[in-house]
């Protein structure tokens, strides 16, 4: 289901992303979301294509994630 506001957002990604990469990861998540209505992995293939959106702005190090130069 589509994210109204980053406090939405699967603790998962809100207790680890800055607010940002979590801005990034919402509207990434609800536009794949929209795209693959009706398909039986719906929201499996939202959260895949919200990760590598977040992916090509930010990084992980250690445990952080920072935004890439």
């Amino acid at each position: 289901m589509p994210y109204r506001t980053n406090d939405d957002l699967p603790l998962s990604v809100s207790a680890h992303l800055p607010p940002h990469a979590q801005d990034i990861y919402r509207e990434a998540f609800n536009h794949a979301y929209a795209a693959h209505a009706g398909e039986a992995r719906q929201e499996e293939a939202a959260h895949r294509i919200a990760w590598a959106a977040v992916k090509r702005t930010y990084v992980k190090v250690g445990s952080s994630w920072i935004s890439q130069p």
